[in-house]
C-alpha cells in the first residue's frame, strides 16, 4: 500500500513560459516547453507511487525526469550516472539494497525508464520526496529521507541570500546526485532563472568557451574545483557575465578565500562561502560576501529560515552544532523498510565543533570525531591543525594506536611540527610521528583524506595493494603507477597530468603507447588528463574470439579466451600519429642525406610535429611559473646533448665553428649558401623556438591572454610567424633561408595551432592555411606535398595502424630521433657512394645507442641525487597522492 504525496515537481518551476529553463548541446528548453515535457514523463512513470532511481548527469533527461517523479509523488533516488566502475558498483550495490522499482538511464537507444516492476513492493510515507546519498555514509550504505517541504524550503533559503532572478544562469559545475549540485537546479528553476547544464570541467577550455556564449552568471565550486581554477588561470579570463561564485563540499583555506573575495572586487563577481550537509537538504549558513576578506574563516549565519545553538560543556567557548530549520531531513533510511517512517529527528547534530564569534558569525573548529587520546591526553586534531599553522606550518594531524601523527610537505617543516606540537601540547616528541608527504590527499569529492594519511604512515599504501587482481581492470592508480614509473615521479597522483609532471616529446612516446594498450584509444588531449580521467574512459578489454578446437575453453570455465603470443605478433595495433610522424621523417631525412633515395622535406614536417608536442606538452594549462620551467626544462634537454656531441666532435675534428657548437649560427652573418655549419639548423630552430615562448610567456598578461583564447591565439601568432616570413624570403625562400629559423618559425607555430584545434571547424581552418601556406615555400612541389601531407595527417589522422611487429622499432626510432640527427653526420660519409643503405642503418644503430647511454647516464645522475636526498633527509617519506 501506497500513500498520496505532494506533488512537487511543477512547483519548482517559477519561470515564465517563454524564459529558457534549460540549455544543452543542441537543446534549448523554455519553461513551457519543460512543463510540457514533465507532464508527459509523470504519465509515463504512471500513478502508483514508486521508487524511481535516476541515473544523474548535467542533462535535460535526468533533470525531467527528475522534476516529473516529485510530481507524480514518486521518491526519487539519484546516483551518479558515470560508467566507471566504481559508479557501476555503487549504483548495484544501492539496487541490492533498495529495490527501487524504477531505473532511469541513459541506455543504448537514449534515455530508459527500465521498469523492474508495474507497481512497488514498498511503502512510502507521505512526505517522502528524495532518498540522497550522504558523503559521511560508512559501512552499509543508508540513505537520508528529504521531504517536498526539506527540498523547497531550501532551494527558497538559498535563492532568497543569493537574490537570484530569472536574469541569473548557472553552469552545473557539480554532479546533479550531489546534494549540493542539486541545490543549484532546485533554487534556479524555482525562481526561473537558468541552467546551462555542462559535464566539462572547469579546467575544460569548452567549459569556458560556452559559459562566454551563453553569459553564464554563476558557477558552483568545492575546494578543488577553486584550485583548479587557480591553477589553469582563471584570474585573467574574461567572462564579463559572471555575478557571483559559491563554495560549499568542505573548508576552503582562509587565504584563498580572501584571494577569489579579492578578485570578485577587481572583477565584479560577489563570493559566497557556504556550509551544508546532505541531512540539511544543503545549506544551513552562508558568509554575506562583504565579509569574506575580513571573516574568511567562519561559515557565516544561518540560511533564512533556520537555527544554530552550540552544545558546550560547562564554560566551554565551542561545541557541537546543532541545526533547526524546515530543511532538517525526515531521518536516515538503512533499507526499505525505513521509507514509511515519518520523521524521527527534529534537529540536525552536525558532528562540528564550533564557536560563535563576538562578531555574531558562527565559525567550524573542528569535528567530534576529531577529538583523540593521545599518551593521556584529549587532543582536538583539528586544534592541532590550527595551532600549527598560526605559526606558519601547514599540516594535516590525524592518530593511529595512540600517537598523533603530523604531515607536511617538506621534511624540515615535519620536524618543525614534531618539535612544536610537543611544545604546545604537552605531547612527548617521542609519540608524534612526523611524515613529510609530497602532497595533502584528498578524496574524491574534494575534502580532506586522512584515512590515506594514516594507511601511508602504516606503511599500508604500496602499489602491489593498490593494483586490482583482474590485469583487464583498469584503475586509476594503475594509470598512476604507469605515469611514476615512466616519467621517473614516484609521486605521482591520480590528479596529476601527464603535462603537469613535466612529460615531454621523448618521455610521450612510450608512454603513449603503454597507455593505449592499457585504456584503448587515446583521446587528442590525454597529455592533460588525469589518471582518474584515462581510466574513466578506459575501453573494455577486448576478448579475441577462438575459431580452433586447440582454444576451447574447458568445460564450466568462464566464456572468455586470451590471444596467443604468436597471434598478437601478428595482429596490428595503432600509434598515435605525432609518434609514427617523428619517426617517418626521421628516417627520410637520415635516408636522403645518406643517399639512399631523395624525399625532402622531413626535418621542416618534424618542426611542425615538435610544434604540435609543444603546445601539448609544456605550454600545457599549469599554475604559475610551471610552463616556464617547463619551456626551460625541454630547452635544456634539447641543448644539453647537443652541445656536448657537436663540441666534442669540433674538439677531435675541428669542423664545427664555435658558433655551431652553441647553437648560435642564427645569429652569425653568412654569404647565403649552405655550409656544415649549418647541419644542426633544426635544433636551432627549435632552441629558440623554445627560448621565444619563455620570452612571450614570461609576460603575464600575454600568458591570460594565451589561457582565455588558445585557438585565436595560436591563430594570431602564427600570423605574425608567416608576416616574418614573407618580409623575408618573400613567397618562396630560397638557400639557407629555408633553414633560418625566423623564416622556419611559422612551422612550429602551425604545429601549436594543430595542437588547439579543437573541433571539426577549426581543423578545416588549419587544413586550409596549412596547405595554403606550405606550397610555394621551396618551389618544389614534391617536398612541399610530403610537409603539407604529414600536416594534415596531424590534423586528422588521431592513430596510425601498424603491424604489432613493427611498434618496438617505430617507437625506439621516434624516441632516439634527436640523437639519431646528431650523431648520423658523422655517420653515414664514409657508405655515401658505397654503401648508402648501410650508412643509413649505421646511423640509426648509433643514434638509438647514443640515447641510450645518455638516458641511462641521466638515470643514474637522478639516482644519485634521490639517494643523496634520502641520506641528508631521513625523516623524509614520500606519499603517492591519493
Amino acid at each position: 500500500m501506497t500513500a498520496t504525496a505532494p506533488a512537487l515537481g511543477l512547483s519548482l518551476l517559477g519561470g515564465d513560459p517563454d524564459h529558457t529553463a534549460l540549455i544543452a548541446d543542441g537543446t534549448r528548453l523554455d519553461y513551457a516547453e519543460l512543463r510540457d515535457r514533465v507532464m508527459r514523463r509523470r504519465d509515463e512513470l504512471g500513478d502508483v507511487r514508486r521508487l524511481v532511481m535516476i541515473a544523474a548527469g548535467n542533462a535535460v533527461e535526468p533533470i525531467v525526469t527528475y522534476l516529473a517523479a516529485l510530481e507524480g509523488g514518486h521518491p526519487v533516488l539519484l546516483v551518479s550516472g558515470d560508467d566507471d566502475e566504481a559508479a557501476r558498483a555503487h549504483r548495484a550495490s544501492l539496487i541490492a539494497r533498495f529495490d527501487p522499482d524504477v531505473v532511469a538511464h541513459d541506455g543504448v537507444s537514449g534515455w530508459t525508464l527500465d521498469e523492474r516492476r508495474a507497481g512497488s513492493r514498498h511503502e512510502f510515507h507521505p512526505d517522502l520526496a528524495v532518498l540522497s546519498s550522504t558523503s559521511g555514509s560508512t559501512g552499509s550504505p543508508k540513505l537520508v529521507r528529504l521531504s517536498a517541504e526539506n527540498v523547497r524550503s531550501n532551494a527558497a533559503a538559498i535563492a532568497e541570500y543569493l537574490q537570484l532572478t530569472p536574469a541569473d544562469r548557472a553552469a552545473t559545475t557539480l554532479p546533479l546526485q550531489y546534494c549540493y549540485g542539486l541545490s543549484v537546479v532546485n533554487s534556479h528553476l524555482l525562481t526561473g532563472a537558468s541552467l546551462l547544464l555542462t559535464e566539462r570541467s572547469v579546467a575544460d577550455e569548452e567549459f569556458w568557451r560556452r559559459a562566454r556564449t551563453h553569459a553564464v552568471t554563476s558557477f558552483a565550486g568545492v575546494p578543488y574545483t577553486f584550485e583548479l581554477l587557480e591553477a589553469r588561470g582563471f584570474d585573467g579570463r574574461d567572462l564579463p557575465s559572471l555575478r557571483y561564485l559559491t563554495q560549499a563540499g568542505g573548508r576552503m583555506a582562509p587565504d584563498a578565500v580572501r584571494r577569489f573575495a579579492h578578485l570578485g572586487r577587481e572583477r565584479g563577481f560577489e563570493l559566497f562561502v557556504m556550509y551544508g550537509q546532505t541531512e540539511a537538504t544543503a545549506r544551513m549558513a552562508y558568509l554575506p560576501p562583504d565579509l569574506a576578506m575580513t571573516h574568511a574563516g567562519a561559515i557565516g549565519r544561518p540560511v533564512p529560515g533556520g537555527a544554530f545553538r552550540i552544545d558546550a560543556a560547562d564554560g566551554a567557548e565551542s561545541g557541537e552544532l546543532v541545526y533547526e530549520g524546515p530543511n532538517v531531513m525526515m531521518g536516515y533510511a538503512h533499507g526499505p523498510e525505513d521509507f514509511r517512517l515519518g520523521r524521527t529527528v527534529t534537529e540536525l547534530r552536525t558532528g562540528d565543533v564550533a564557536r560563535l564569534r563576538t562578531d555574531g558569525l558562527y565559525e567550524i573548529v573542528g569535528r567530534m570525531n576529531r577529538f583523540v587520546k593521545v599518551f593521556g591526553l584529549r587532543l582536538d586534531l583539528d586544534r592541532v591543525e590550527h595551532l600549527l599553522a598560526d605559526e606558519g606550518i601547514e599540516v594535516r594531524a590525524a592518530s593511529a594506536d595512540e600517537r598523533l601523527l603530523l604531515f607536511a610537505t617538506s621534511p624540515r617543516a615535519a620536524d618543525r611540527a614534531r618539535e612544536r606540537a610537543a611544545a604546545l601540547t604537552g605531547v612527548p616528541a617521542r609519540v608524534i610521528g612526523a611524515h613529510a608527504v609530497t602532497e595533502f590527499p584528498r578524496t574524491s569529492n574534494g575534502k580532506r583524506d586522512y584515512a590515506a594519511l594514516v594507511r601511508f604512515a602504516a606503511h599500508e599504501r604500496s602499489p602491489a595493494a593498490l593494483r586490482p587482481t583482474d590485469p583487464a581492470v583498469v584503475t586509476a592508480e594503475t594509470v598512476r603507477d604507469l605515469y611514476a614509473t615512466l616519467l621517473g615521479e614516484p609521486d605521482a597522483g591520480i590528479d596529476d597530468t601527464f603535462a603537469g609532471l613535466g612529460g615531454d616529446s621523448l618521455s610521450y612516446v612510450e608512454l603513449s603507447l603503454r597507455l593505449e594498450e592499457m585504456v584503448g584509444a587515446l583521446p587528442r588531449d590525454w597529455p592533460t588528463r588525469t589518471p582518474r580521467e584515462l581510466a574513466a574512459s578506459a575501453s573494455p578489454p577486448q576478448q579475441p574470439v577462438t575459431n580452433t578446437e586447440s582454444d576451447a575453453a574447458p568445460a564450466g570455465a568462464a566464456a572468455t579466451s586470451v590471444m596467443r603470443p604468436w597471434r598478437r605478433r601478428f595482429s596490428w595495433t595503432r600509434l598515435e600519429t605525432p609518434v609514427v610522424l617523428r619517426a617517418a621523417a626521421i628516417f627520410v631525412i637520415v635516408a636522403t642525406h645518406a643517399d639512399l633515395f631523395a624525399l625532402k622535406g622531413g626535418a621542416h614536417l618534424l618542426l611542425a610535429v615538435a610544434g604540435y608536442n609543444l603546445a601539448r606538452f609544456q605550454l600545457a594549462p599549469a599554475p604559475g611559473t610551471a610552463r616556464l620551467r617547463r619551456l626551460g626544462r625541454s630547452a635544456a634537454q634539447l641543448a644539453v646533448p647537443a652541445v656536448l656531441w657537436i663540441g666534442a666532435v669540433a674538439l677531435v675534428t675541428g669542423q664545427y665553428a664555435p658558433t655551431t657548437v652553441a647553437l648560435l649560427n642564427n645569429f652569425v652573418p653568412g654569404d647565403g649558401r649552405w655550409n656544415e655549419q649549418w647541419q644542426f639548423w633544426f635544433l636551432e630552430a627549435m632552441l629558440w623556438s623554445f627560448a621565444g615562448a619563455a620570452a612571450l610567456f614570461a609576460v603575464r598578461r600575454i600568458e591570460r591572454l594565451e589561457r582565455r583564447a588558445p585557438f585565436g591565439f595560436a591563430l594570431v601568432a602564427l600570423a605574425v610567424a608567416l608576416t616574418a616570413r614573407f618580409a623575408i624570403t618573400g613567397p618562396t625562400a630560397e638557400y639557407v633561408e629555408r633553414y633560418s629559423a625566423p623564416v622556419v618559425l611559422w612551422l612550429v607555430v602551425l604545429g601549436w595551432l594543430v595542437a588547439r584545434a579543437d573541433t571539426t571547424a577549426r581543423r578545416i581552418v588549419v587544413s586550409v592555411v596549412a596547405v595554403a601556406a606550405t606550397f610555394g615555400f621551396f618551389g618544389e612541389p614534391w617536398r612541399e606535398a610530403i610537409v603539407a601531407g604529414g600536416i594534415l595527417a596531424l590534423v586528422w589522422v588521431r592513430a596510425i595502424p601498424l603491424p604489432r611487429l613493427a611498434v618496438p622499432l617505430v617507437v625506439t626510432v621516434a624516441g632516439a630521433s634527436l640523437f639519431v640527427y646528431l650523431t648520423h653526420w658523422q655517420v653515414y660519409p664514409p657508405f655515401e657512394q658505397s654503401a648508402p643503405w648501410l650508412g643509413t642503418l649505421l646511423s640509426f644503430v648509433v643514434g638509438v645507442i647514443a640515447y641510450r647511454l645518455y638516458v641511462s647516464a641521466g638515470a643514474g645522475a637522478a639516482a644519485g641525487w634521490a639517494w643523496l636526498r634520502r641520506a641528508t633527509a631521513p625523516v623524509s617519506l614520500r606519499l603517492r597522492r591519493a
